[in-house]
């Protein structure tokens, strides 16, 4: 195991320790999230928890099922206690890029309905200024092409996801572009920008969305609160 895997498991399974009895808990996606279900099935199997989760994709309710681990949807829950989720780039301010997994949307859904959101991350996650890791943008099938030249002037370069040489689609049916940004000044205001190009459904940019990051670094996993 490389050091970044290594780093995934190690922070994604004490993540996992933050659940308790009787939580309603949003499970986020990608690998590290891997980590911490299986951690999350195991800490339920020894301490006999009784929670109830809601998933962000069907990768992750797969694994979760696999594990018997209690998934409900999100209409069948009043609130969401704890999110647990990866990231793809932090700063410092605690604004995110994420959807590296493809479930941004879910992602952000969950997280808006969440009482405490806790990001977790690999010590390559945390930079000085985003901009690095390329910019998801959810868009819809429809018209997809003039969709994409309407984020191109704005400035960003998107290409269209492909998995396997075949084109991505996400749980909702839709397309995800990755754009290359360079480094991201405005945060908030690419975000309005580019939400209100028809036939963006949501962009990767999470901001104000958590207070909380586990860091994995240096053997061990760093707790940072705003």
């Amino acid at each position: 195991m490389n050091v970044k895997a290594y780093e995934k498991k190690m922070v994604g399974e004490r993540a996992a320790d933050f659940v308790e009895d009787g939580m309603i808990v949003g499970l986020g996606t990608g690998t590290t999230i891997a980590y911490m279900v299986q951690r999350l099935g195991k800490k339920i199997q020894e301490e006999n928890l009784h929670i109830t989760t809601v998933s962000t994709s069907n990768r992750t309710t797969k694994l979760a099922q696999s594990l018997n681990i209690p998934v409900f949807d999100l209409n069948e829950v009043k609130q969401v206690d704890l999110t647990i989720d990866g990231v793809d780039e932090f700063d410092v301010n605690f604004t995110g890029i994420k959807g590296g997994g493809g479930a941004l949307l879910y992602e952000k859904i969950v997280a808006k309905a969440s009482n405490r959101n806790i990001w977790i991350a690999d010590s390559s996650k945390f930079v000085s200024k985003l901009g690095t890791f390329p910019l998801p943008i959810e868009i819809l099938p429809f018209g997809h092409q003039h969709t994409m030249r309407q984020i191109e002037e704005i400035g960003l370069t998107p290409e269209l996801r492909m998995m396997d040489d075949v084109l991505f689609i996400t749980d909702s049916g839709h397309y995800i572009v990755d754009c290359l940004t360079g480094p991201i000044e405005d945060a908030k205001s690419l975000s309005f920008r580019l939400n209100q190009i028809p036939g963006v459904v949501e962009n990767g940019l999470f901001i104000g969305m958590t207070d909380e990051v586990l860091l994995a670094e240096n053997n061990g996993v760093k707790i940072f609160k705003k």
